[in-house]
């Protein structure tokens, strides 16, 4: 049953949507780097590859939504046990050795800072646009860790490192 229809509500209701969609938009407006300098006092703004227009708040502060930094498995028998085989994964492979990212886990976090084969990565998952990308985190020998920075361009979420503070 709707909260209010038009026929049974006429202008009232009317008047309501539109006060709602109002505060709707004016709430995921732009964010700009002179407000962005409040949060983010460490980062250089001067140096960018994308258009400031193309950025907005996604509505959370810097890793309001809280990457994952030191991830704990199950075995895959646990796992089974659990989920019975309905819970998709994000499977990653490399130098032989595989882990699997539930999307449940995945859609609370966004970013899973972990290691495997031998290799730092970051396994991020946007539930805007309902991807998975994974990342090698040693950038020309330095390992980077990853957050969410509450940012988005194109609903895409907007990652950080924590040791340059660079989106």
């Amino acid at each position: 049953m709707p909260l209010f229809t038009t026929a049974k509500w006429g202008r009232a209701a009317a008047a309501i949507s539109a006060g709602i969609l109002a505060v709707i938009v004016s709430t995921t407006g732009q964010a700009n780097p002179a407000f962005w300098k409040l949060e983010w006092s460490k980062t250089d703004f001067s140096k960018s590859n994308v258009p400031f227009e193309e950025i907005f708040s996604g509505g959370v502060p810097k890793d309001g939504i809280p990457p994952i930094d030191n991830p704990r498995f199950a075995s895959i028998a646990e796992v089974e046990r659990l989920y019975k085989g309905t819970e998709p994964v994000i499977v990653v492979s490399i130098n032989g050795a595989a882990k699997a990212y539930p999307l449940g886990i995945l859609m609370s976090h966004e970013i899973v800072n972990d290691e495997l084969g031998g290799k730092p990565i970051t396994v991020t998952f946007c539930p805007l646009c309902n991807s998975a990308v994974v990342f090698d985190r040693n950038i020309d020998g330095k390992i980077y860790d990853f957050g969410v920075s509450g940012k988005l361009r194109f609903s895409d979420l907007i990652m950080w490192d924590r040791q340059s503070d660079s989106w």
